[in-house]
């Protein structure tokens, strides 16, 4: 009989915590026991995913002792917390807040990258999982990147409310409501109204003008895929409630037309899915390709025609399944295949 796991999924009640169970699921991960843990006040509550009931419990009182791999998707304090009590137990945390993903000894995965530095878990117990608009990017640059080399990025997002949570979610559904019905459309996730507009900023301002959320896109580029990347993200909230949409632009060392691009990007081991034609709705969108999907789609490649060795793309992909759950669970595949 193969081996099977003990796995706890840390913030079980959460749009991500959820979406990780239900991959899990999808999967036919090898588990033995699956423990769904979240603060004292869902404590008993029941969650139903994919016709199965689960029972979840509080994190505050739960032990760690047995558990093989811990999934944490319940905010950096809760990490902050909670991790590394995990790992004093033997468990393997894998952390998708941004607790973790910058300390030096922590390897940050994304495993169609960098999936070799794995294995460096062993110096903390913790494997971090990147932000969800760098992880699409980076699996759909590193092929151009194996053949030119990428020497800059420009990139514009677009990003669904659920990578707030499920707050957020709920408010641009209520206020989506209220516009419709000529109700006071109320703001409280978000600093101005999101239904029907656009907000050209997410996380906090840093005091380089920059917010965080795109200084995350500039040092998970370097940590992951190579240090000598220059990034410059500009991140906007957009009313949408899953997928991340992104205009990126790259300066390559060296010229490639968009026809041997897409070629590259098309070849089976890419990573990627091409939906590239030019025609009416030749390019792949949120609320299309990426409703129920694991992958990365890329569309609109083109020569930049302002840059001599530009390339640009459109990138497309569910930020809760690829560029949270899913990712996670693939984390945790390589370790039960290579490591325990």
């Amino acid at each position: 009989m193969s081996k099977k796991y003990n796995i706890a999924v840390v913030g079980a009640t959460g749009a991500v915590g959820q979406m990780m169970i239900q991959v899990l699921l999808e999967k036919n991960f090898p588990i033995n026991n699956l423990y769904l843990l979240a603060s004292n006040k869902s404590e008993g509550k029941k969650i139903n995913i994919l016709d199965q009931e689960f029972t979840v419990h509080a994190l505050d009182s739960f032990n760690f002792n047995g558990v093989d791999i811990a999934l944490f998707s319940a905010g950096s304090d809760v990490s902050k917390k909670y991790a590394k009590e995990a790992t004093k137990n033997n468990s393997i945390v894998i952390d998708n807040t941004s607790f973790f993903r910058y300390e030096k000894d922590i390897p940050l995965i994304v495993p169609e990258i960098n999936s070799d530095q794995i294995g460096s878990y062993k110096l903390s117990g913790i494997i971090a999982n990147p932000n969800c608009s760098t992880i699409q990017m980076l699996v759909a640059i590193k092929p151009i990147h194996d053949a030119c080399n990428i020497k800059r990025i420009n990139v514009c997002t677009y990003q669904a409310v659920s990578g707030t949570g499920n707050n957020a979610i709920q408010e641009l559904n209520d206020q989506v409501n209220a516009y419709v019905d000529n109700k006071d459309i109320v703001s409280e996730v978000y600093p101005k109204q999101i239904a029907f507009n656009v907000i050209p900023q997410i996380d906090n301002f840093m005091e380089n003008g920059y917010t965080k959320e795109e200084m995350k896109m500039v040092w998970e580029t370097k940590k992951i895929m190579d240090e000598k990347i220059e990034v410059n993200p500009t991140t906007v909230r957009v009313p949408v409630f899953y997928g991340h949409s992104e205009a990126v632009h790259l300066e390559l060392e060296q010229k490639i037309s968009a026809d041997d691009a897409k070629k590259i990007l098309s070849a089976k081991n890419s990573g990627v899915i091409l939906v590239d034609e030019h025609k009416d709705g030749g390019y792949p969108c949120a609320a299309n390709e990426c409703e129920n999907s694991n992958d990365v789609f890329v569309g609109r490649v083109r020569e930049d025609i302002s840059c001599k060795n530009g390339l640009n793309m459109w990138v497309v992909s569910n930020n809760i399944r690829k560029g949270a759950a899913y990712n996670s669970i693939q984390i945790a595949e390589l370790l039960i295949k290579k490591y325990i």
